[in-house]
């Protein structure tokens, strides 16, 4: 049996389960909105450093596979840190969105393999 976490995972990209939470979700004129924060939890690359979360970057929204014939928009926002010995902002170098465009590298490669056709 799968759990919500698993079924999530089958939905939507991967790496947004993982690594943020979903805080809010709204259906508007068929259109699906959710609405992700990153988790509080110190990237593996920077555990050497002491870190204090200091709140978000702007929030963006790309386009992601449409669900039950509904258009999905994903509103992430980023988590950042300071790091409290020399005061550098800190935060994760993601790659959330296809080069060039505003949606899901995996919406977007999906796209592009269909356009040959």
């Amino acid at each position: 049996m799968l759990n919500e976490t698993e079924v999530l995972k089958l939905l939507l990209p991967e790496f947004l389960i993982d690594h943020f939470e979903i805080v809010k979700f709204e259906e508007i004129n068929k259109v699906v909105h959710l609405y992700f924060e990153e988790k509080n939890t110190i990237p593996k690359e920077f555990t050497s450093l002491t870190l204090q979360s200091k709140g978000f970057l702007p929030e963006i929204t790309v386009d992601d596979f449409p669900l039950r014939g509904k258009s999905v928009k994903l509103h992430i926002k980023r988590r950042r840190w300071t790091d409290v010995k020399s005061g550098d902002i800190i935060q994760r170098d993601w790659n959330l969105i296809a080069k060039g465009t505003r949606m899901t590298q995996d919406f977007a490669e999906f796209l592009k393999k269909i356009s040959r056709y």
